[in-house]
């Protein structure tokens, strides 16, 4: 599996929220992409999709803006990345027979693996909140040994 620019994107626009959430009301998107680098138009879009999937909520006019949706402890990188790209897989290769019966050479093993390895992914990217990232990236708490290895 691989993240797209979009997910990547719409985890620093929502750890920026998480980072920010205690200045009080709404962060434009202007002050999101300034933040973080991300060009305004694309991020316009990416947002749009996170209030779709309820991870965000919008305030319109003067003084508006985004909020997170809902605590940073209660948003994981999971939710973030299927709101920005879809469901969390390896890829589209089907399911796996159960019952033995494999209609070509191997290919019920590989895709039993690929199901196995996409399911560890899930739960490697739900284990993340924003709560931890956002201590982690203001130095309130050390690096996940996990990073650290890399």
């Amino acid at each position: 599996m691989r993240v797209s620019t979009r997910g990547d994107y719409a985890a620093r626009a929502l750890l920026s929220l998480a980072l920010h959430q205690d200045e009080g009301g709404p962060t434009t998107v202007r002050d999101i992409a300034e933040r973080t680098g991300l060009p305004q138009p694309y991020l316009e879009q990416i947002l749009l999709a996170l209030k779709g999937a309820g991870l965000v909520r919008s305030k319109r006019g003067v003084g508006g803006g985004y909020v997170l949706a809902r605590h940073p402890k209660e948003i994981n990188l999971a939710e973030i990345i299927r709101a920005a790209d879809g469901p969390i897989t390896l890829g589209d290769f089907g399911e796996p027979h159960t019952d033995g019966a494999c209609d070509h050479e191997g290919q019920c093993v590989l895709l039993s693996i690929w199901h196995s390895l996409g399911e560890e992914m899930r739960a490697k990217l739900e284990a993340h909140t924003l709560a931890d990232i956002a201590e982690v990236a203001s130095g309130q708490r050390p690096w996940p040994e996990i990073l650290n290895e890399s």
